[in-house]
């Protein structure tokens, strides 16, 4: 059985993803989602780095660097671009195609089962996104649709491997390094592709602050330290509570009005996540899992 407190702990991070959107909107400055994405991940990592004061050694220099760029320096600009160019939250429903990808790699790179039960709620979580964020005017981007998927697989990919190279580094200096990989990664696209702001007022330095202490080193912080306890496939079904606090947030906070549609959606959402975090032990029961997990 999974642990309920870990899977509790572990959902923090997605749920404070959710809020982003309300940050965003509220606090930053327009035109600026690379720069929010750096400024997410870089003075988090650095901040945590002076915590841990520690560096990678070994194979976690390229290892981390991986990992950073997967989980961050990759998704991020990827994720920015899906949403810019794929209006009417396409790119939140393609992102929810993760759990599927994460089964899938997860089959091959750490022996987890693939399990009809667990495919049909990915399924449902595709469809219930789809009713939570996606408006009738959405169109339809190849570009756009290339970068969401290629987010997600990316994103993907970090997770797998998270639970396929295992460390014995405390999972707040793994954090550090990763974070800082990832923003220096995102650095130069973001001084190639777009404009600077030339003056922040203090609701925007309140507004990046946020995103780089909640949702940068405590959200992230919790999400790796999750994936080293559970399966990849629930960390992946985790990650649709994002889209979910997003959509309640915006009908709380902001007054946006909930469709027949959007509230069906978010039953399905639920739904799918219940049956996900059902599923009991996804490791072939012949494998021991310190060792599959090396």
């Amino acid at each position: 059985m999974l642990n309920k407190s870990i899977v509790l702990r572990t959902a923090m991070a997605p749920a404070l993803w959710g809020t982003t959107y309300l940050v965003t909107t509220a606090l930053l400055p327009p035109d600026a989602p690379l720069l929010a994405g750096a400024l997410r991940a870089l003075p988090a990592g650095i901040i945590l780095l002076l915590v841990t004061r520690t560096l990678p050694h070994g194979s976690w220099w390229w290892k981390s660097l991986v990992l950073g760029a997967l989980n961050i320096g990759i998704f991020f600009p990827l994720l920015f671009l899906a949403a810019y160019r794929l209006p009417g939250g396409v790119a939140a429903t393609l992102g929810a195609v993760q759990p599927l990808i994460v089964q899938t790699l997860a089959v091959r790179l750490v022996g987890e089962r693939l399990r009809p039960r667990a495919i049909i709620a990915g399924l449902a979580g595709i469809l219930g996104v789809s009713l939570l964020v996606v408006q009738a005017s959405a169109q339809l981007d190849p570009l756009g649709i290339a970068a969401a998927l290629g987010g997600t697989g990316a994103m993907a990919l970090g997770i797998v491997l998270s639970k396929r190279w295992t460390t014995s580094v405390p999972p707040l200096t793994s954090t550090a390094w990763q974070l800082i990989w990832g923003g220096l990664l995102i650095i130069p696209v973001l001084l190639v592709v777009e404009r600077l702001p030339t003056e922040l007022t203090g609701q925007n330095l309140v507004g990046f602050a946020y995103l780089s202490i909640m949702g940068g080193a405590l959200a992230y912080t919790i999400w790796f330290a999750g994936i080293r306890c559970l399966p990849a496939v629930t960390i992946s079904f985790l990650g649709l509570l994002s889209p979910l606090v997003a959509t309640t947030l915006g009908w709380v906070l902001l007054a946006q009005q909930l469709t027949p549609g959007q509230i069906i959606g978010a039953a399905i959402v639920l739904t799918a996540l219940t049956v996900a975090l059902s599923q009991r032990n996804q490791l072939p029961p012949s494998v021991d899992t310190a060792t599959q997990l090396r």
